[in-house]
């Protein structure tokens, strides 16, 4: 029970304290961070005071850079790390702090648009990759020459998709290359039309042709941990990727490569599961896992119109990072819905698991929304502002009256058939509704209150007009170990 809902007393204990020793030669901090373009990107914009912002498994590197570009610019460097969510999102209300001007974003990112316009650049790095070793694991899993493939990678690897690309182009015929999506700064006008964005990446597709149409090969993940929960830039592309076209892998270091198509049904079977398990839910957390990404209130709102709409309660909690010790603190929780960047949203979750399940939006959106499409159909949207008002994957609610709310379903996990929900308007009221008792009296109907009620121990009695009145008395003095009148035992 320690280990799942806290952590064991010994942790902090044996836990050594002390800065983070430099992770890359000082000769080879130039090529590995990119500051010749950092140094122009800061002096384009003559920006006095920048905040460089670092994941943690890249700290120990941060004075080394921040000193580096404080000495060839001039400005002013503030180093951010210890992000309140995830490190992958801009962390636009750290550099508000520091009053920056702009900011720079080292590793690994969502590339999600900020909530508040800033100036921002991404050095995603350059991990290294054998063109050699790659070419010839696409070439052994697709035999056909004339078979459509994009050629994906994580984020570190898109500097060498091109390369590969040249290797394979003379044989085949139909090759797609992916690129980062990142994102265009604020009032930026561009004449050329902009090629397919999904999955945070760009597609410059043909006219007349569509992703669909296309297999996966995919440069990135690493050869000592295989499983995709690891990786949730590569869950995402599996979620998302159309089920009916292959789908593999290749380590960019060794050239190691399997199919991914098992493992995407493996997800896909799982998140269906988990729209079950909304079905079934009263009581939705919706838990807020960002603040610097675009349209945020814009999700909350919607989605506490879509569980009311539905007939279920919401509540709200802003918890920072979600851990079991955090949740555990809403029992009456039936499931969490994670509003978060696409890449928090589908974060491995801890090993010790949730005793509730953390569900991302697009799968609450399905268990709620009855004019949804059915599974199989409807593309599995790991970003939030994919089913908002404007996106293209948008689906409104129907009206009151239509036959979708009175739908009969049965529960796939207990098997009991789920009655039809009373349809609420986004501006009826909720938690705050009076419920009439037989005795004529009110209360407020609360599914807090009426959890603390199921359960067999609520608290201390406090046992009003049934305890003797007494005038009030000196009590013990001390502190805990060791009160005054226990004597030296």
């Amino acid at each position: 029970m320690e280990s799942t809902f806290s952590s064991p007393a010994e942790a902090s204990l044996q836990r050594e304290a002390g800065a983070g020793g430099l992770l890359t030669p000082l000769a080879d901090l130039d090529r590995v961070y990119e500051l010749e373009r950092v140094v122009g990107f800061v002096r384009d914009l003559g920006c006095q005071r920048v905040a460089l912002q670092f994941p943690d498994q890249l700290l120990g590197d941060a004075g080394a850079v921040a000193t580096r570009l404080e000495e060839i610019t001039g400005s002013k460097m503030f180093i951010l790390g210890d992000t309140a969510y995830g490190s992958c999102c801009v962390d636009v209300l750290g550099a508000e702090q520091a009053g920056a001007q702009a900011l720079v974003h080292f590793g690994p990112a969502c590339l999600s648009p900020p909530a508040r316009p800033l100036p921002v650049t991404f050095v995603l790095g350059q991990r290294s990759v054998a063109l050699e070793l790659c070419a010839k694991a696409f070439e052994a899993l697709n035999p056909d020459a004339t078979a459509p493939v994009v050629l994906l990678s994580e984020p570190a690897c898109a500097h060498a998709l091109e390369a590969l690309a040249t290797l394979l182009r003379p044989r085949y015929l139909d090759l797609l290359v992916s690129s980062p999506a990142l994102p265009l700064p604020t009032g930026y006008l561009n004449s050329v039309p902009e090629p397919l964005e999904r999955f945070g990446r760009c597609f410059p597709l043909a006219p007349g042709r569509c992703l669909e149409e296309y297999g996966a090969f995919y440069v990135g993940g690493s050869k000592d941990s295989p499983g995709s929960d690891l990786d949730p830039d590569l869950s995402r592309l599996l979620l998302g990727w159309a089920p009916g076209q292959p789908f593999s892998s290749c380590c960019p270091e060794t050239g190691q490569c399997q199919d991914e198509s098992a493992r995407a049904g493996r997800l896909r079977a799982r998140r269906q599961y988990l729209v079950e398990r909304a079905r079934d839910a009263h009581v939705v957390g919706l838990l807020v896992g960002t603040l610097g990404v675009a349209r945020y209130r814009e999700a909350l709102t919607h989605f506490r119109n879509l569980t009311q709409a539905a007939g279920k309660r919401s509540y709200v909690l802003a918890l920072g990072r979600p851990t079991p010790a955090k949740l555990a603190n809403f029992p009456e929780v039936d499931v969490f819905v994670l509003l978060a960047c696409p890449l928090g949203a589908l974060a491995p979750q801890p090993s010790g698991g949730f005793f509730r399940p953390v569900l991302a939006p697009c799968e609450l959106e399905a268990a709620c929304n009855p004019a949804w499409p059915p599974p199989g159909l409807a593309p599995h949207l790991t970003h939030y502002a994919d089913m908002l008002p404007g996106s293209p994957f948008h689906v409104p609610l129907p009206p009151p009256d239509s036959e979708l709310w009175d739908t009969p379903d049965v529960s796939l996990i207990t098997g009991e058939l789920r009655p039809a929900p009373t349809w609420k308007p986004p501006n009826a009221p909720g938690c705050s509704a009076l419920t009439p008792r037989p005795q004529l009296e009110l209360a407020e109907s609360s599914p807090a209150a009426l959890f603390l009620s199921s359960r067999s121990w609520q608290g201390l009695e406090p046992r009003l007009g049934q305890t003797p009145v007494t005038g009030a008395v000196s009590g013990r003095r001390g502190i805990a170990i060791a009160y005054e009148d226990e004597g030296n035992s």
